[in-house]
């Protein structure tokens, strides 16, 4: 099993100057950490206007700037919102692929669509049909990424005509597709569609095992794949905060986890927020106080209850992977045991500190990592030959569908100046043109610079 860490880039209020500076500097020296400790990827979400929730709307920049100072960590797109309301398809092919070159062919690509009021009202996307619109823009930019020339697309959510977008990635023919996924419904899609899995529920192990029997199953009878190439794998996400002690574990990590379930919910659920002046995070405080929850007895509670319930075999209300070294490790091997391919570290969230993230990440990075490592290949190998006939008919499938829209006969591109010589007819338009491709060809500055005049 592969091993995660995820950022929303969480910053609970109150903020000064510095916040966002020292937020994301402190998340690149978290990823340097990871990767010289041997996690297999990064993942980064794309989201918009969710003040203290995450503050991550550019992530294909914070991820260029992680591939310049890491070598082996991929770098995860989880996820960008492929709807073209906000990303136009081509641009979107666009900094993939370039992610793809500056990073010498380390990209994941996941696609969602999000279902926060503030993202598709602040882009005047339909709620109703915003799986549509993200599915579109999803084919288009895998188009966009594969052919050479784009044959352009009309359809419901973006018209285009043909262009040839570049770059290419270096991963082909695309690197691989993601979807998020938190429901089982939308684990089915992902299996449809031959995308992985990004499942952003905190399940339990026991629970993950059924959603990857659902999964495959799907996958084998249904699969039609939207790229080129399928991906089987399935991701599980989980709080996480490794500590030399279970009580250090829970009083470093056990705040933040709750936090990030209470700003999610608050934007998703039940919140009621006016922009720039709503403080999430002095609500999840008042309101955690209301209902007569005690931090300390919180962590008390959990701490005891943590190695009698995993002995009798019960799950439920676990905190994710929080806790010391061997109780992370026996956590983690149960995912290993249910058929998950990657486990995805919820590290930087709420209020956790820095220090306490980059000691957690060292610390399972030495004492739990490597013996998965050692698994890792073996187990990769034998799930792509045990898929390989599934994937096989569902790029059959792929090969009988329609395909998309050839390119026009004779498609060409003239530039401004010569469409309205053709247009016009005018010949010294057209004299005036080829003397002007003939100085900028040989060389002739003086000349160029006489045309323009």
């Amino acid at each position: 099993m592969k091993f995660g860490i995820f950022y929303e880039h969480q910053l609970p209020r109150p903020w000064d100057e510095g916040s966002e500076v020292k937020l994301i500097q402190d998340a690149l020296e978290q990823v340097e950490l990871a990767d010289k400790l041997g996690f297999d990827v990064v993942w980064e979400v794309e989201h918009h206007f969710l003040e203290e929730y995450s503050h991550s709307s550019a992530p294909e920049v914070f991820l260029a700037a992680a591939s310049q100072r890491t070598r082996e960590i991929r770098l995860g797109h989880g996820i960008i919102q492929t709807a073209p309301g906000y990303n136009h398809p081509a641009r979107t092919a666009e900094r993939v692929a370039m992610l793809d070159l500056v990073s010498n062919g380390r990209v994941e690509f996941g696609s969602g669509e999000s279902s926060s009021e503030a993202e598709l009202g602040g882009f005047l996307i339909d709620p109703m049909t915003k799986r549509e619109a993200w599915l579109e823009g999803l084919e288009v930019a895998v188009r966009c990424m594969t052919e050479a020339p784009f044959t352009g697309v009309d359809g419901q959510f973006v018209s285009m005509p043909p262009r040839n977008v570049v770059p290419k990635p270096v991963q082909k023919p695309h690197p691989p597709l993601w979807v998020a996924c938190s429901r089982r419904d939308t684990i089915l899609l992902a299996a449809e569609k031959g995308l992985g899995s990004l499942t952003f529920a905190f399940i339990d192990p026991e629970e993950a095992r059924h959603w990857v029997d659902d999964y495959e199953t799907t996958l084998a009878e249904k699969c039609v794949p939207v790229g080129q190439a399928v991906n089987t794998n399935i991701a599980c996400v989980t709080p996480m905060m490794c500590a030399p002690t279970e009580e250090a574990a829970l009083e470093r990590g056990l705040e933040g986890g709750n936090f990030f379930g209470y700003s999610l919910g608050h934007y998703y659920v039940f919140g009621d927020h006016e922009p720039g002046t709503t403080d999430v995070w002095s609500q999840y405080i008042e309101r955690r106080a209301e209902h007569g929850y005690d931090p300390n007895v919180a962590l008390a509670v959990q701490q005891d209850r943590l190695g009698a319930k995993l002995a009798a075999g019960e799950t439920k209300g676990l905190r994710g992977a929080t806790g010391t070294p061997d109780q992370i490790r026996e956590f983690c091997l149960r995912f290993e045991e249910s058929g998950v391919d990657q486990l995805i570290f919820v590290l930087q969230a709420g209020k956790n500190r820095h220090e306490d993230i980059c000691e957690a990440i060292e610390l399972f990075g030495i004492s739990v990592l490597p013996q998965f490592k050692e698994r890792d290949a073996a187990q990769v190998k034998a799930k792509a030959e045990r898929m390989a006939p599934a994937v096989d008919a569902a790029l059959a499938r792929k090969a009988a569908a329609p395909p998309p829209p050839a390119l026009p006969d004779g498609y060409h591109l003239p530039a401004m100046p010569r469409k309205w010589a053709d247009d016009s007819g005018s010949l010294e338009m057209k004299e005036w043109l080829e003397k002007f491709a003939a100085s900028t060809a040989t060389g002739d500055a003086d000349s160029t610079f006489n045309l323009l005049g």
